[in-house]
């Protein structure tokens, strides 16, 4: 006589099996776990970091430029332009000045002149790194 389930395996090799998919879960969530706990402090600095970040306005590649309402850097005698800040503004100024407020101890007019440069940042840059880091999301 035939058996009637050949391809069927025993009750032992599934119970085997079971062990085996459980310690694989098991193995796989204490590894996500430790992820976790390692991931999140590194993400806290980094915020913090992000935010104590410091961009230049002008930068170094624009040294004794002025810079214009549109954030174009210009010839000193530029009408409407702007001087350089004479500071560097952190990563949390240009924040909340991106959200509406001003930077520190600048004008309406040229803070949004300085963050309308700082916007235009590219790769190479000083302070593009930092003006980078707050694009991200948290």
């Amino acid at each position: 006589m035939k058996d009637e389930h050949p391809s069927e395996p025993s009750v032992t090799e599934d119970q085997k099996n079971g062990i085996v998919n459980r310690r694989r879960a098991l193995m796989m969530g204490a590894v996500t776990a430790s992820a976790v706990v390692s991931i999140k402090p590194a993400l806290a600095q980094t915020v913090g970091s992000v935010m104590n970040c410091e961009i230049p306005v002008p930068g170094n590649h624009a040294a004794g430029g002025y810079i214009d309402a549109r954030g174009s850097i210009v010839p000193p005698d530029t009408p409407g332009a702007f001087p350089a800040s004479g500071r560097n503004f952190t990563g949390e100024e240009v924040r909340r000045a991106m959200q509406g407020r001003r930077l520190p101890g600048t004008s309406r007019r040229q803070s949004r002149a300085y963050v309308n440069y700082i916007r235009r940042l590219q790769s190479g840059q000083s302070g593009f790194t930092c003006y980078a880091s707050l694009q991200m999301p948290r």
